[in-house]
């Protein structure tokens, strides 16, 4: 449950790698709590950004605090308040999943360790597969058992660098879930992926970066400051005489038939459907049934992508 107090906050952070600004400026907050995604294409910044609020690279300018720490003076603080899943697992394969959790579980310093690991591996389907290596592991399970380790001291703060790259629908699905589980636990979540449909569900807000920020806020909300709402009025005939009747309401934006359905943009369309309704009917419209055009995240993220390219072909 999101209590409106950050964890993270960060202030014009920027990265470079010799002349190559990989992160620029950015500057955002997130909310204890939350599950907050971090979109962009390749080379957007994303890895670098997870990697520098990890304490594992050195910001080039700006600040961050994580946890009430400062990047850059108290990363070892830092580096006990999160866990980390990483784009590559990074496990020992002659190990045994048990082996591979209590050796990085020593080197937090985790205390009931063996309750930990048990804990975690039951949660995550493992705890039968416990004494077997790991290079028998196929890509799923290590997925699996790279979040547990990423939570075994219970970190404040989880960050997740594409959880579900590679891994087939049954495995996605169970990593999904898991991440809705954590996030009723109230943990705060930080999650970079290509897959937008996964963003949109899994996300209270999202950070669209390409270098520097886009846009951010919750994916409902840039759906509506993008493309705003348009409702859908299916009917046994369209025509323009019906359009016209929608026009002249000053709440509507913008109208159009296409087929056998008439498209309004409004603002509120729980308020203002039923007078709409009401002068189609007086229209002479045979309504069939109404509904609201849906957008999806990804229509919002190309939308900013393309934004981007062609302000670069304007600079060019």
């Amino acid at each position: 449950m999101i209590n409106n107090s950050p964890i993270i906050v960060t202030e014009s952070l920027t990265k470079r790698f010799g002349e190559i600004t990989a992160v620029n400026q950015l500057t955002l907050s997130v909310q204890r709590g939350e599950v907050f995604g971090l979109l962009g294409p390749n080379g957007a910044g994303k890895t670098t950004t997870v990697r520098m609020l990890a304490a594992l690279l050195i910001p080039s300018g700006g600040t961050a605090q994580v946890a009430g720490f400062e990047i850059g003076e108290d990363d070892q603080d830092i580096r006990r308040k999160i866990g980390l899943l990483p784009e590559s697992p990074g496990l020992y394969d002659s190990l045994s999943a048990e082996q591979n959790l209590a050796f990085f579980g020593s080197m937090y310093g985790v205390e009931n360790i063996a309750e930990q690991i048990q804990k975690y591996l039951e949660l995550l389907g493992l705890w039968n597969r416990r004494y077997e290596p790991v290079g028998t592991f196929s890509k799923g399970m290590r997925q699996k058992l790279a979040i547990a380790r990423a939570l075994l001291h219970e970190p404040e703060v989880l960050f997740l660098d594409e959880p579900t790259s590679g891994l087939d629908p049954q495995a996605s699905k169970l990593v999904r879930e898991f991440i809705e589980d954590l996030r009723g636990e109230g943990r705060t979540i930080i999650l970079t992926t290509h897959n937008l449909e996964e963003a949109d569900r899994l996300c209270d807000r999202v950070a669209v970066i390409s270098g520097h920020l886009l846009a951010l806020d919750a994916p409902g909300e840039l759906r509506r400051k993008i493309f705003g709402r348009k409702v859908v009025f299916h009917l046994q005939e369209a025509n323009q005489a019906l359009v016209g009747t929608l026009e002249k309401f000053p709440f509507v934006s913008e109208v159009q038939a296409v087929d056998n359905k008439i498209l309004a943009a409004v603002e509120n369309p729980e308020e203002q459907n039923p007078e709409l309704i009401r002068a189609l009917v007086n229209g002479g419209a045979e309504l069939q049934f109404v509904g609201e055009l849906r957008r999806r995240l990804e229509d919002v993220y190309l939308e900013l992508m393309g934004a981007v390219e062609d302000n670069n072909h304007g600079k060019n």
